[in-house]
């Protein structure tokens, strides 16, 4: 009887644990993927392609959207650790069919051992799925953007220096590729969203470019932590909704963040006592 509620009480821990992993998970990523519901990013994250650049780009695949791509992110997470969690439960059934195993499964810490094992096995497994899977989604628009010290020797610069395109369109993806660089180049991105700046306030054309307002309200706060222009302050209202949602959802994941640890903790102190107890009482009949 002991021996089962110590059993019950350690499955309980394990599940506490890992919906204590999920929330420090969430916890992680939840500001991406808040903005993101809205269409917003606080950085730079993906290139955007004004519908005025489409004929010099049309070598290029479909790009996913970055909120999407986030979203399957999170939802790969789900699927470790649900896959992984209850598979290991799996893997150790079968197991303990084989002589082998069921003599030394009879101790609850190498049967927690090898449910532990299996779990990793199988987590790695799925992110090694995982990473081929998504291996080569982008990698046409990572070699696009990327330079090692001057962005002119980037292969979106080469190819504007040759493209017969308005200044404020190459400017747009020039300030792009300069944040979109690791580290963020902000010095070469500068000079280019000044020039947006000027262009949206006297190019008549401007808005027939096809520019993202949510990617102009990137690109200004990202280097001067505001909105300057009228296109990006279009997007404020929505940003203060995702700033609100936000600051919301991050109090709901650090109380369950703290609950579930606190759980975590009594439920393993809790199943100790009862081995030690259930130890006393062998030790006192034999």
């Amino acid at each position: 009887m002991l021996k089962a509620r110590q059993r019950n009480l350690m499955l309980l821990g394990v599940a506490s644990a890992v919906l204590m992993t999920s929330s420090a998970a969430a916890l992680y990523v939840q500001q991406d993927f808040v903005y993101g519901f809205f269409g917003l990013t606080l950085n730079t994250e993906q290139l955007h392609l004004p519908s005025s650049a489409d004929a010099a780009f049309a070598f290029l695949g479909q790009q996913k959207d970055y909120f999407f791509s986030l979203f399957a992110w999170f939802g790969w997470l789900f699927l470790k650790l649900f896959c992984s969690f209850f598979g290991a439960f799996i893997a150790v059934h079968i197991l303990k069919k084989i002589h082998f195993f069921y003599v030394r499964f009879q101790s609850f810490v190498l049967k927690f051992v090898g449910w532990l094992l299996s779990f990793l096995l199988i987590w790695g497994g799925l992110t090694y799925v995982q990473h081929d899977t998504s291996a080569d989604q982008g990698k046409e628009y990572q070699q696009l953007v990327h330079y090692d010290q001057r962005i002119q020797e980037s292969e979106i610069a080469q190819i504007l220096a040759q493209e017969p395109m308005a200044k404020p369109v190459k400017d747009y993806l020039l300030a792009q590729t300069a944040l979109l660089h690791k580290p963020a180049d902000k010095a070469a991105a500068i000079p280019h969203v000044q020039a947006l700046m000027q262009a949206e306030q006297y190019d008549p054309n401007f808005f027939s470019y096809g520019f993202k307002p949510e990617q102009m309200w990137t690109l200004q706060h990202q280097l001067f932590e505001k909105s300057l222009t009228p296109m990006a302050k279009s997007v404020n209202k929505q940003a203060l909704q995702a700033k609100r949602l936000n600051q919301a959802v991050r109090w709901v994941l650090l109380f369950a963040l703290a609950l579930t640890a606190l759980m975590c903790l009594f439920l393993f102190t809790a199943a100790s006592r009862i081995k030690q107890r259930v130890q006393r009482i062998e030790q006192h009949i034999y």
